[in-house]
């Protein structure tokens, strides 16, 4: 509670300063100052619980399917895949619950308590309201993407350097979300070890181990908060990830067909930001600035461990080939490739 309080005063003596030096609105009492700290505090309390569970899937959907074999390929080969992969929403990640006493500013409308969406949840929605000097601040809370699987399509490719290194990378487009978007890419290398031992090359054993960075960029429609001074400027929220990953993979071959399974541990840098429409009050106080700033309070770090099963065909110079990695989410994953 002290912290918190202490996190109101500062927001406060900001909010009073950028009033003081702007001299464009009339004269306004310590106590609306004082409840625009409380409601930026629980804009923060807010966001931490709606979109944490989307950027740790974040990290789940880009981990899986980067390496499509850990066998040493021929020098500048050259490998290109179209993948679509499906993330499967798990129940217990698509809402949280909130009481009067989580919040500073606002109250839940009609109840003491409510069960509400995460991003990753569905479109139910409850009323939030607050005073704000004399004024009634009623808003919807934020809306989930209402999805059982979220899927999106990208584009790998890859090219085999000299000594066994492999040097591989991923883009997909902003795939639309039912209320946000989703991004992901990045590159990595990979290097075969099973060349070094003859005994396995000649079993069609092979074994590589992966050194990869992505970087996922998750947004959502959030929340609008109409006042006499206009929007405040919250209406899309971002998660955006950098994940270092590293992965050990083997494979048996069986003829035309590839077994194979891996263990991936990465470890992912969260931050959050806020944007959208600005109103009046902009040109004096920059709210969005203000909660961006607190919005570091909640940066995380995060380290993850998973597994991952596949298996690979091979048609000609085409390969099919579907992959799961499973830990605390299940992300699947299915490739066309063209080995050129």
């Amino acid at each position: 509670m002290q912290k918190s309080m202490h996190n109101v005063f500062k927001i406060s003596g900001l909010l009073l300063t950028c009033l003081f030096f702007g001299n464009r609105l009339q004269a306004q009492s310590s106590q609306t100052f004082e409840d625009l700290g409380y409601l930026l505090n629980d804009a923060l309390f807010f966001s931490d619980q709606y979109i944490t569970p989307a950027t740790d899937a974040a990290v789940y959907q880009a981990a899986s399917g980067w390496m499509t074999s850990p066998k040493k390929r021929k020098l500048w080969d050259v490998t290109l895949g179209i993948h679509s992969n499906v993330f499967f929403v798990p129940k217990r990640d698509r809402s949280f619950k909130v009481n009067n006493a989580d919040f500073q500013f606002f109250q839940i409308e009609g109840a003491t308590s409510a069960t509400v969406p995460t991003a990753l949840g569905n479109d139910s929605q409850i009323y939030l309201a607050g005073d704000l000097d004399g004024e009634e601040i009623r808003l919807k809370s934020p809306e989930g993407v209402n999805q059982e699987t979220i899927f999106y399509p990208y584009l790998q490719g890859s090219v085999a350097l000299p000594y066994g290194i492999e040097i591989i990378a991923k883009y997909s487009t902003k795939t639309k979300l039912k209320r946000g978007d989703y991004q992901v890419y990045g590159f990595g290398l990979k290097h075969n070890f099973s060349q070094y031992f003859k005994s396995l090359e000649a079993k069609k054993v092979n074994l590589a181990a992966l050194a990869v960075y992505s970087k996922e960029d998750i947004s959502f429609d959030f929340i609008s908060i109409p006042t006499q001074y206009g929007s405040l400027g919250i209406n899309r929220l971002n998660g955006l990830v950098d994940t270092w990953q590293f992965q050990v993979n083997g494979s048996k071959e069986f003829g035309n067909f590839e077994l194979m399974a891996g263990i991936i541990v990465n470890t992912s840098n969260f931050k959050y930001k806020v944007g959208g429409e600005r109103g009046e009050i902009e040109n004096i106080i920059p709210l969005q600035q203000i909660l961006n700033k607190k919005l570091e309070e909640i940066y995380k770090t995060k380290t993850n461990v998973m597994g991952e099963i596949s298996g690979r065909y091979q048609i000609k110079k085409f390969y099919l080939q579907p992959v799961v990695a499973f830990g605390k989410f299940v992300n699947a994953n299915f490739s066309v490739q063209y080995e050129f």
